[in-house]
């Protein structure tokens, strides 16, 4: 017990090196519960126990190798990618994502899911229940979130539909003008619109019937609207309104967190204690370029002001960046990675013709998008572009984890001319209607499952060139 204990204190090399000793040290250095707690200690397999695995020291190393083959495959491309499509919903109007699970929202009206954890999963519509009046052409979907309990579309003509993984809505709320932001909980089921100069949160109570839980009354017309994450109690709501953040809660409904006339908010996100948003300047005060603000959500102060850049700052990354890391995307085509403890910006990458559109980074890599519909990746820590993969439209949705990324290339044109061949066709030309993509970099997965059936093959060896598609020889299983 006094040498296990003496060995806790050691690293994976210096219990190697201890294991060539002598036989009685080599049973020591091997203990599993030394090896177990390595494992835990660099975040592999959290949810198991000691008694899950026989050996945790082989399980430590490959959970290793299989993160290296990993990180290689995303540099070098190679992993099987898809596209999500519905032809009958026209036009994409919105797309979100929450780990694998994609929505959808056409211009038809049509609400889609797709699970992308697996190929063999047939993708649900969600179809609001409709009145005896409602005939005729259905309103576009104007905003899709999801999160992992729930899923929320709202529609061009005011109404908001709470969608659960079935095919039924659970609940069904109108507002009286249009919609022009949407909010939902990263997790829980909390939702926030923002309707002419009204905010309203909604979500179940303790017996699961849904209510209003509060709204607000603000000044100007809502440009973005987030909910903090991870807030006990009442859910807080950080609304940006032309040149006003605000910060809505339901002791303080009226709190103002920034307010500068004349200086446009032009994107915004938050974390759980802090929230970040870039500002436009009109050019009158030259010592002031636009900047990324970044304010603490408890006290309401400035923290940090960041940036020095003559175009606006298009997008911001907050939430899903590393800790005190923030990413940005800029018109003036640039994706910027700050450090918070300083202002200055940690590299600045040249990126996108028409600016920048969507980004998203991790410890090692960025993933932006751009408004001519170029998805680009890059190694931050170099400075370089891995790869880069072109569709139609902006990017306007990217999200990624350790071995999936999707991109969705959303048409700013819901109604182009000539979209259709014949007046009452069903469908639209496939150059209008945007596409989603997803992409899947899994070893595991990779192996067998993510290949189509059709493409699988009982060869043991694959002859050719696979053009980094991870295909097998397709023929004898046709």
């Amino acid at each position: 017990e006094l040498a296990l204990k003496i060995f806790h204190y050691l690293g994976k090399t210096e219990l190697g090196r201890c294991a060539q000793v002598s036989r009685t040290w080599k049973i020591l250095a091997e203990d599993e519960v030394l090896w177990y707690r390595l494992c835990q200690q660099e975040g592999y397999l959290l949810d198991t126990s000691i008694s899950d695995r026989s050996c945790w020291k082989l399980a430590l190393k490959n959970c290793r190798a299989r993160e290296r083959t990993l990180k290689t495959n995303w540099k070098n491309r190679i992993g099987g990618v898809s596209q999500l499509q519905y032809e009958l919903g026209k036009i994409l109007c919105d797309v979100h994502s929450c780990d694998g699970v994609v929505i959808a929202g056409y211009t038809s009206g049509e609400v889609r899911l797709w699970d992308t954890r697996t190929w063999d999963y047939t993708a649900p519509i969600l179809e609001p229940v409709h009145g005896p009046g409602d005939a005729g052409p259905r309103p576009h979907v104007s905003f899709v979130r999801i999160n992992s309990s729930l899923a929320v579309a709202a529609y061009e003509d005011g109404n908001i539909w709470n969608l659960m993984f079935g095919r039924e809505p659970i609940h069904h709320y109108q507002h009286n003008q249009r919609i022009q932001a949407l909010a939902l909980g990263s997790e829980g089921a909390t939702v926030a619109t923002a309707s002419g100069f009204e905010v309203k949160v909604e979500s179940p109570n303790d017996r699961g019937f849904w209510q209003t839980t509060e709204t607000f009354e603000i000044q100007k017309l809502v440009n973005f609207l987030n909910l903090v994450p991870d807030v006990m109690g009442s859910p807080v709501t950080v609304a940006a309104a032309e040149d006003v953040v605000y910060l809505l809660k339901a002791e303080d409904p009226g709190k103002i967190l920034h307010s500068v006339y004349g200086q446009p908010v032009t994107c915004l996100d938050v974390s759980a204690h802090e929230a970040a948003f870039g500002v436009k300047t009109f050019g009158w005060l030259l010592n002031e370029p636009n900047q990324i603000l970044l304010y603490n959500l408890e006290t309401s102060q400035c923290l940090k002001k960041m940036g020095n850049s003559i175009g606006d700052f298009t997008c911001v990354n907050l939430q899903n960046s590393p800790p005190n890391m923030l990413v940005t995307g800029n018109k003036d085509r640039r994706v910027r990675v700050f450090d918070l403890r300083k202002s200055e910006s940690l590299c600045s990458l040249y990126a996108h013709q028409l600016g920048v559109s969507a980004v998203q980074m991790d410890d090692w890599k960025i993933v932006s998008g751009g408004e001519e519909g170029l998805v680009c990746v890059w190694d931050h820590r170099m400075g370089t572009k891995l790869w880069e993969m072109y569709a139609r439209h902006p990017v306007r949705h990217i999200w990624f984890n350790s071995h999936s990324l999707i991109t969705a290339n959303i048409p700013d044109e819901k109604n182009p001319r000539g979209a259709s061949i014949v007046a009452d066709d069903l469908t639209t030309h496939r150059k209008h209607r945007g596409i989603i993509y997803a992409y899947e970099f899994s070893v595991d997965q990779l192996a067998v499952e993510s290949i189509l059936p059709i493409c699988r093959s009982s060869y043991d060896e694959v002859t050719g060139y696979n053009y980094n598609i991870g295909l097998a020889v397709p023929y004898d299983n046709i």
